[in-house]
């Protein structure tokens, strides 16, 4: 088995890392502040990645790199050109397998379910830095000095995932039977990526040279608009309906006076006024995983937050 190299301790990184140690490999997570899952088999190592350097000597030895960094929303120009660019040395100097976590934002607005063939055409300034790591990586890859490969996923929801999901910061008012407020049309089909499937999917990308030279979709359920979900989740977890609500533009656009992050969204708040659908069956035909069914998800997510807040939320079988 090999030792396999985590930039970043997030919800997908320490999903990835949690999926390589149980296949038997030897896991380093590099984040500034040392930060990470403490588990066996894990090393949790404290570095810059933007420093090829020092990224060098902390991934001695890997097999392969997995960019799972998370900058930052509003300085994405500023950090990540540098992380992604000291990756992309390392990983052609040391022979590793570069993976990279990536998202939907390159394809820009479009009309129908994304395949991984549509062109990273979008006109936004998230979208055009990530379409050009993506670039820059496969360029690479086809020159012959790296073998690379990108995971591509809608958003985030999972046990325990908040900060980067939309659907994560809505739980906890769920649970507490409150009205939330979502982005957008409440009504618009989404494709929604299970975070444990992420890290499955990033697992098989650092080790079947099938995977490399492309990018893939990670499995992804069918879609539900953000009122479907979160209806569905109550009815699993034994709670009333919900009580959904778009955010009124006036406010949106006013919270982005005083929140970068919130500013920053409105490049891709098209993604939840229309619908915003995935299509991952590439991954599940040359690989076989499948997607998590959303409502096996979801029962996951109502009983981790029930243990975390000791509540007494049942949650239907």
């Amino acid at each position: 088995m090999g030792t396999h190299v985590i930039v970043g301790a997030g919800s997908v990184g320490t999903a990835t890392a949690l999926e390589l140690v149980q296949r038997g490999h030897h896991v380093k997570i590099i984040t500034r502040s040392g930060s990470g899952p403490t588990c066996p088999g894990v090393e949790r190592l404290a570095g810059d990645a933007s420093d090829p350097e020092a990224l060098a000597r902390l991934a001695g030895g890997a097999d392969a790199i997995y960019n799972c960094a998370n900058p930052p929303y509003h300085r994405w120009p500023e950090l990540w050109p540098p992380m992604a660019a000291s990756m992309l040395s390392v990983a052609s100097d040391t022979g590793a397998v570069l993976v990279t976590m990536d998202n939907l934002y390159g394809y820009g607005p479009v009309d129908h379910p994304m395949v991984e063939t549509d062109p990273l055409a979008s006109s936004g300034t998230k979208g055009m830095v990530r379409a050009e790591m993506w670039s820059d990586a496969l360029a690479a890859h086809r020159a012959g000095r790296v073998r690379a490969t990108e995971a591509r996923a809608s958003d985030f929801y999972g046990p325990g995932v908040v900060d980067t999901s939309h659907f994560g910061r809505n739980v906890d008012h769920l649970l507490a039977s409150k009205k939330i407020r979502v982005l957008g049309d409440p009504d618009a089909p989404h494709s929604w990526t299970y975070v444990p499937d992420a890290g499955r999917a990033l697992a098989i990308l650092g080790t079947d040279e099938r995977c490399w030279g492309k990018p893939w979709h990670v499995p992804t359920a069918p879609p539900h608009s953000q009122r479907e979900l979160a209806s569905r989740f109550c009815e699993l977890a034994g709670l009333p309906a919900p009580r959904v609500a778009a955010v009124p533009a006036p406010v949106f656009a006013l919270a982005g006076l005083f929140s970068p992050q919130m500013r920053e969204m409105r490049e891709t708040i098209y993604q939840f006024e229309r619908s915003f659908v995935v299509d991952s069956s590439a991954f599940t035909r040359e690989f076989g995983l499948e997607a998590t069914p959303t409502d096996e998800a979801l029962r996951t997510i109502a009983a981790h937050a029930r243990g975390s807040h000791g509540t007494g939320v049942r949650v239907a079988s």
